[in-house]
């Protein structure tokens, strides 16, 4: 395939804008609340600075690396987040958090699994996919395979546990056997019987059964479930046109739990109002248009699946953190890609960017139509 001179530039741009935005979001949101936990309110600013950094290295550096050495490692990355899994939900290599397993630590990094996981998961079937696409068609041979994968890596996830994760994870899946050609009576099949699946799971869970209820009638438990949806419309409501100012939201002062992890939308609505959850907005959606542009334009499947996979996955997360924060889902801990404080989430971001940048180079030009 022959090569481009340079990576796409405005795939870059709007990550570096994603990027530059969430570090003003997070000091800005978490300034007040680092001062009182910690006494200097640059606590989180400095750390998401190092991620940020760090971010911008791995994907520089996974840009460098031909995109289809990654087809020969998929096997031993799959493996290693499988396991990696299975290690969070044993003591003491798992950091117990708020009654949960999500967090392995090191010294004094710790880091989630479950973005390693999902990055590995994409490119296991981008190849599975591209090498079996004549299996497809049939239920048993090619599309229950990836779904047996899919599950067991989902069950553990579960086990954390993480349900949000988990059905976000399926649903990029879905995309990406639906984007190589899978049936859709196969998938319509999957769907139905994911529904009675997820059901059980909520109602299994007296806490996700609160969400679900305050998700549908948030004021019937404003001082519980309810409090952190009730504390998002506030901010929300309160933004504007043009918002209150950067630096002038109210619902950060020990209202908004987390202000500056998965509810950083509301503040920044709050904040810098319509026009920036507009910009905001636009921003993701030409990411995907980015993406997809690569995607559609590889000229081979296993670098189209990849890059399909990856979009939809950055997308996929992203679609399902403003929903939360805007009250059309129940509340879920995803967060925002390139804006939220954390390190994991960042730098699989950064990484799934560089690989959309290395294969960029490899990407088709539009034909040129005749005149």
């Amino acid at each position: 395939m022959p090569r481009k001179v340079s990576p796409d530039t405005g795939l870059f741009l709007v990550v570096l804008l994603l990027l530059g935005l969430g570090i003003v979001m997070v000091y800005s949101a978490s300034a007040i609340l680092a001062l009182d936990r910690f006494g200097d309110p640059y606590f989180f600013l400095r750390r998401q600075c190092v991620w940020a950094l760090l971010g911008l290295g791995v994907m520089w550096a996974v840009m460098t690396v031909d995109y289809r050495l990654w087809r020969s490692w998929v096997g031993p990355l799959l493996g290693a987040a499988f396991l990696l899994l299975v290690l969070v939900l044993i003591p003491p290599f798992g950091q117990e958090i708020n009654g949960t397993r999500r967090w392995l630590r090191g010294g004094p990094v710790s880091f989630q699994p479950t973005e390693v996981a999902k990055l590995a998961l994409v490119l296991y079937l981008a190849d599975f996919l591209a090498r079996h696409q004549a299996r497809l068609q049939s239920f048993w041979r090619g599309f229950l395979p990836p779904l047996l994968v899919t599950g067991a890596m989902g069950l553990l996830i579960l086990r954390q546990p993480d349900l949000g994760s988990s059905v976000a994870l399926i649903a990029v899946v879905l995309c990406m056997l639906f984007m190589a050609g899978a049936r859709l009576p196969h998938m319509a099949l999957v769907g139905a019987a994911a529904v009675p699946l997820i059901v059980l799971a909520v109602t299994g869970a007296s806490y996700r059964l609160r969400r679900v209820f305050a998700f549908l009638d948030p004021w019937s438990d404003p001082r519980g479930a309810g409090f952190q949806i009730i504390q998002s419309y506030l901010a929300l409501g309160g933004g504007g046109p043009i918002g209150r100012g950067l630096g002038e939201s109210k619902q950060k002062l020990f209202y908004l739990p987390e202000p500056h992890t998965d509810f950083i939308f509301a503040i920044l609505v709050e904040e810098l109002g319509f026009a920036g959850a507009a910009l905001t907005v636009c921003l993701f959606a030409l990411l995907l248009w980015r993406g997809m542009r690569i995607g559609l334009r590889m000229g081979e499947r296993f670098g189209a699946l990849a890059a399909l996979g990856i979009t939809a996955m950055l997308a996929t997360q992203a679609l399902v953190n403003l929903g939360v924060v805007v009250g059309l889902l129940p509340t879920k801990g995803l967060p925002l890609p390139f804006i939220s404080f954390g390190g994991s989430s960042l730098l699989v971001a950064m990484a799934g960017v560089g690989l959309l940048l290395n294969m960029s180079q490899y990407a088709m030009p539009a034909e040129v139509p005749a005149r």
